[in-house]
């Protein structure tokens, strides 16, 4: 079999391509055309940030059987048509976690002692050191906001350092962080009581410019803060002009809204703030361990059939594919929906099959990938979906039934959380539309594409228009308005669907008419 690759490896991984006796083709100082024609009968194809990997190629690529990348980002990879055309794409997720770790501490250590200004001073001649006191990590506060593997292990070393640890994480279980000496807060008592604050979350809507001028408003004028995840949770004018003003005592930033950093970013003449290109995987070891971890993977795929880390489903029939892609695109559409009106931590989650579906664990696996994908975006796949419900303490059942219902086809699905239950139903119809057809327990026929709002109200005449009246007023234009109620209830269920997303001023207006019980907003 052969192997290509295109982007540097580490040594220790072409070495384990080798022993088993692949043939290992080097093609890192090629162009991209000549990239393209290495791929032509290669079995596997491994790259790192360097090398896209597009239709074109991936058309050129005629045997190739998985896309290796030694790394986690895989924009660079059209994931889409490699599944439409049976190839796997894997990524190395968690092998820099202790790196990203550790160069937080690092961080936070250059920060709290002035380590930088203090080798910034004595360079240009000088030795002040009574200008440069710092503050010890013992006995402080340190916010942790996302608490997935980076955020665990950062707490881990906190704890040794004697600090006490506040996280924020509205996904996090409660039961398995606070047990070890952690207390979950909501997000503004982070900001308000914290000496130093980390973030570990993905950039996705939800998190950009999740630090911002309001943010450091509420925060001490001493706290230090430390981003090594993704640029764009911090807007960087607002912690510009924190730092000028004194707002805040310092940061260090290894991430950025644009990489390589530009020369006008505003944080490069800000004062008391560290800057680094984007080190947090920047070790000998974590370049060791993604090259090693995707040559393995490669190795387990092509010899024994061992999949770990797949982006896409490793559906290698092409026709099998067709069959079930729309049931998987629904699911997945379900999890995604689920996951924005599931506020709280998940206890349980049951996926009910009927008709023609008969794929239960794959239907499973995809709703799994699209609510735990609006979680942790940079993380799930089909493979490490039930690893993750697993780390989140979240049971899942699944099933198939030949029960007869109204529709050709059923997904059921069903989010249970602490004091909550969710129960949302999907169907397929002619020409595999995919539509919503009970909401709540309410019977509905809904495209679930869109910015929708999900409104619960007392049956009375004018709520309509009253909801008309304030979305007028706002200038939103109503797309469609959906109604549905039960004759035993007095109670209706509306969707309304918009052009544009209602600010949260809107969202409190609507929901404080008397006739309203509840109202989400849905964006998918």
């Amino acid at each position: 079999m052969k192997i290509l690759f295109t982007d540097p490896l580490h040594n220790e991984g072409i070495r384990l391509l080798k022993n088993v006796n692949f043939e290992v083709i080097d093609g890192t100082n090629a162009s991209i055309e000549k990239k393209i024609s290495l791929s032509r009968d290669v079995d596997a194809w491994l790259i790192r940030s360097g090398t896209t990997i597009n239709k074109k190629a991936i058309d050129r690529a005629q045997k190739l059987k998985i896309i290796g990348r030694a790394g986690v980002g895989v924009d660079n990879i059209d994931i889409e048509y490699a599944t439409k055309r049976g190839i796997v794409v894997t990524n190395t997720p968690d092998v820099n976690t202790t790196s990203a770790c550790e160069h937080t501490i690092a961080l936070m250590l250059t920060l709290s002692r002035n380590i930088s200004l203090g080798d910034q001073s004595i360079k240009i001649g000088n030795w002040n050191r009574n200008e440069l006191i710092g503050t010890e990590l013992s006995a402080k506060t340190i916010g942790i906001i996302g608490m997935g593997k980076i955020g665990r292990e950062l707490m881990k070393r906190c704890l040794s350092f004697d600090m006490r640890i506040l996280a924020y994480d509205p996904y996090a279980n409660k039961a398995l962080i606070e047990r070890e000496k952690v207390d979950l807060v909501s997000l503004d008592e982070l900001f308000s009581n914290s000496d130093f604050i980390s973030t570990h979350v993905p950039l996705n809507d939800n998190t950009r410019d999740l630090i911002n001028k309001e943010s450091f408003s509420l925060m001490k004028s001493n706290v230090r803060i430390i981003n090594v995840a993704r640029g764009g949770i911090i807007n960087e004018q607002d912690l510009a002009d924190a730092l000028k003003k004194n707002k805040i005592a310092g940061a260090a930033i290894d991430v950025f809204s644009k990489e390589p950093i530009e020369k006008n970013n505003p944080l490069i003449n800000a004062p008391n703030v560290i800057l680094t290109p984007h080190l947090g995987a920047s070790t000998e070891e974590a370049k060791k361990g993604v090259s090693t971890a995707i040559c393995k993977q490669v190795i387990d795929y092509l010899l024994n059939d061992k999949i770990s880390n797949a982006l896409n489903f490793p559906i290698t029939d092409f026709e099998k594919f067709n069959e079930i892609k729309y049931y998987l695109k629904l699911s997945e559409k379900l999890g995604v929906i689920q996951s924005q009106l599931s506020s709280k931590a998940i206890k349980s989650i049951i996926i009910e099959l009927y008709g023609n579906i008969k794929e239960s664990k794959t239907i499973m696996l995809a709703f799994v990938k699209g609510i735990l994908s609006h979680r942790n975006p940079d993380r799930v796949n089909y493979i490490n979906a039930e690893t993750l419900l697993k780390e989140n303490n979240i049971n899942v059942t699944y099933s198939f039934s030949n029960e007869n219902i109204s529709y050709e086809n059923m997904i059921n699905t069903v989010v249970k959380s602490d004091d909550d239950e969710l129960k949302i139903c999907a169907s397929l119809f002619q020409g595999n539309r995919p539509r919503l057809v009970n909401l709540f327990g309410y019977e509905l026929d809904i495209e679930p594409n869109g910015i929708m709002l999900f409104i619960k109200n007392i049956d009375r005449p004018g709520v309509i228009g009253k909801i008309g009246t304030i979305l007028g007023d706002a200038k939103i234009n109503i797309k469609e308005f959906l109604l549905s109620k039960k004759k035993s209830s007095e109670l209706a269920f509306s969707v309304v669907r918009l052009d544009l997303i209602p600010s949260q001023q809107v969202i409190d207006q609507i929901n404080s008419l008397d006739e309203v019980q509840s109202i989400q907003l849905l964006n998918c």
